[in-house]
């Protein structure tokens, strides 16, 4: 058992119990591939370009700032709103369910320890923004606008809008209070703003990437705001790492996902389905499934070949989608690897009352607690899967707080990196994203891209046939 109490079960990954399974003789053939890996891994990080992996380790002074910051402003505001999108909205939504009352914004000040309520608002939906200031008056919140560039558009139109509210309602001074920056050091619209309205301005790493920056003041502000202790989160991200760091793969968690994931989709499993058996783990599955989608769907890996290559995330919640999705997941096609997140131990219990035993479709119930009701369902999932012959493995938090969850989403990243190096590809890339926002500036005629904006007029007209 490792310190962060993790299991990891790969057993019905594996051949022989389940069909076309992953055998011991596959891994070793692998071994020139993955010792390859680990090299280029340990490579990059030494070079400065996996700058996320030595986060949980350098940040002590930005930690600091953070906690002071947050305890002497947390009084000050009624909300705190993150504007973010992508991992800066994915994280701290997956934190916040993972470690908070699931009803926090409802619960009084008292009982959230003082700290204001929580918001995230990632959407352009005019809807969305409208409303959230019909839930909470603008004036009264703390505005987190989070973005590397400063040239994010879904991101500043909304800081722009917010920008305008305060200053229409509040002296200049005084709404300069109410926004608070996380961005690059020094390129970018947004630290230039930061620098000329004075806002208090947090610091993105530039060798870290928007969907591996939980762990960097993207996510960690939001934590701290939120009474969550972000140095237990590090903590547990640096036990992690020494997992992470092993060269046996059979004692590296990161490694074997990564492994079993390439041979999965080498054997047609292109899709990765992450059921948690617990509703404060329900959102990991969203943070994950950007993590995974955007480093590793890749038209051409490094050589420049064409392969489109990647693996399709999708997200589900034990129990509720054993009633919708499990069915398919048995009895459906051999395209699927099933990950199922579970919990030893719940931070609530309830008993379910010794009624009706004269009925015994529900008499069995009675006397039996609701956690174990849950772990009972989750394990009759897996066999459900095993039997039908699907590729499953189960990864078990001993409980969820903020060190385990900092190592969850630690072997998460590293897992991507390492399969992004199986795979040949640049996981750190999204050339894909990158497409649709070119093309956005270019509709919008924004200057420098009047080439795109040519290439679109040259798009084929749609045929009304083909519209009802």
């Amino acid at each position: 058992m490792n310190n962060l109490g993790m299991k990891f079960d790969f057993n019905n990954m594996m051949s022989p119990y389940v069909a076309d399974g992953v055998t011991e003789e596959e891994i070793s053939g692998l071994l020139p591939e993955i010792e390859k890996a680990f090299k280029a891994m340990a490579e990059k990080r030494a070079g400065g370009k996996m700058d996320w992996r030595d986060l949980p380790y350098n940040q002590d002074n930005v930690v600091d700032d953070i906690i002071n910051y947050a305890e002497s402003v947390k009084n000050d505001f009624e909300a705190f709103v993150v504007l973010g999108i992508g991992g800066s909205a994915l994280g701290p939504l997956a934190v916040q369910q993972a470690i908070n009352h699931p009803y926090y914004n409802e619960l009084p000040r008292e009982k959230r320890g003082g700290y204001p309520k929580f918001y995230v608002a990632d959407n352009v939906d005019p809807e969305k923004l409208a409303c959230l200031f019909e839930a909470v008056d603008p004036t009264k919140c703390l505005f987190n606008c989070v973005s590397k560039s400063g040239s994010t558009s879904e991101t500043m139109s909304q800081f722009m809008i917010i920008k305008e509210l305060l200053s229409e309602k509040l002296p200049k001074d005084e709404a300069a209070k109410h926004i608070v920056c996380t961005t690059d050091k020094e390129k970018g619209n947004l630290i230039k703003i930061a620098k000329e309205e004075g806002y208090k301005t947090f610091i993105i790493p530039s060798g870290v990437g928007g969907r591996f920056s939980e762990l960097t003041p993207v996510g960690l502000l939001p934590a701290a705001m939120c009474g969550i202790d972000i140095k237990k989160m590090l903590q547990g991200a640096a036990e992690m790492d020494k997992l992470c760091s092993e060269s046996d793969i059979y004692k590296n968690p990161a490694a074997m996902y990564a492994v079993l994931s390439y041979v999965a989709m080498k054997k047609g499993k292109n899709i990765a389905v992450m059921m948690p058996y617990a509703d404060s783990l329900k959102l990991i599955s969203d943070w994950f499934a950007q993590l995974w989608a955007e480093s590793l769907g890749k038209r051409y890996d490094n050589d420049g070949k064409e392969i489109f290559v990647g693996q399709t995330p999708v997200k589900a919640l034990g129990v509720t989608d054993q009633h919708s999705q499990v069915q398919l997941y048995t009895e459906g096609p051999f395209d699927k690897m099933i990950v199922i997140l579970g919990v030893e131990k719940f931070k609530r219990e309830m008993d379910i009352p010794a009624i009706y035993g004269d009925i015994p479709s529900l008499g069995f119930l009675g006397g039996v607690s609701q956690s174990k009701l849950i772990q009972t369902e989750q394990m009759a999932t897996e066999y459900a899967l095993l039997k039908s012959g699907k590729m499953n493995l189960t990864i078990t938090l001993p409980e969820v707080n903020e060190f385990t969850i900092g190592g969850l989403l630690y072997m998460f990243e590293v897992a991507t990196g390492f399969a992004g190096e199986l795979l040949n590809i640049n996981a750190f890339d999204q050339p894909g994203v990158e497409e649709g926002k070119n093309a956005t500036y270019a509709m919008f005629g924004r200057p420098g891209y009047e080439e795109k904006k040519k290439e679109l007029d040259l798009r084929p007209e749609k045929n009304e046939k083909f519209i009802i």
